[in-house]
């Protein structure tokens, strides 16, 4: 059994269940949708408590459940390099056009140093629009500046 066999399960569940990553997410505890769907595909790790809240609600069994209480052995592994899915590969056309503006803007408002995604927050919400609705992605991370040594 792996986390890729247990994210097949997890999401055959979901379509089974008729249940939204939302629900599963206010269903599992208080960290945020994205922390918890990234969790459920494989990338994140659950409290055991948490783990076993998810094996109930989606019908996994002790062994897969307590798989998603483990650290993956390696995040991001089961995504394909450059990506092939149209949205997931905007978020690399955004990195390639604008990461070298963000770098010089966080570097002259913070000094030397990067935006830490492991002290990281996300939102991902809907922005109603009369030319059509937009997607708001709000990340907030800490700011760790390079030590001298």
């Amino acid at each position: 059994m792996t986390r890729v066999d247990v994210t097949e399960h997890v999401l055959d569940a979901k379509r089974r269940l008729g249940l939204t990553w939302k629900a599963i997410a206010a269903a599992l505890g208080d960290a945020s949708p994205v922390f918890y769907t990234a969790a459920l595909l494989g990338h994140q790790m659950l409290t055991v408590d948490e783990a076993k809240k998810a094996g109930t609600l989606l019908d996994l069994d002790e062994e897969m459940a307590l798989l998603l209480a483990e650290p993956p052995e390696e995040r991001g592994a089961t995504q394909m390099m450059p990506p092939s899915d149209p949205l997931v590969y905007r978020f690399y056309e955004l990195v390639q056009g604008y990461g070298p503006t963000w770098k010089q803007l966080i570097n002259e408002e913070f000094g030397d140093g990067i935006m830490s995604a492991i002290d990281f927050n996300m939102q991902i919400e809907r922005e109603p629009d009369p030319k059509g609705d937009r997607v708001k992605i709000t990340m907030s991370g800490k700011f760790l500046p390079y030590k001298r040594f």
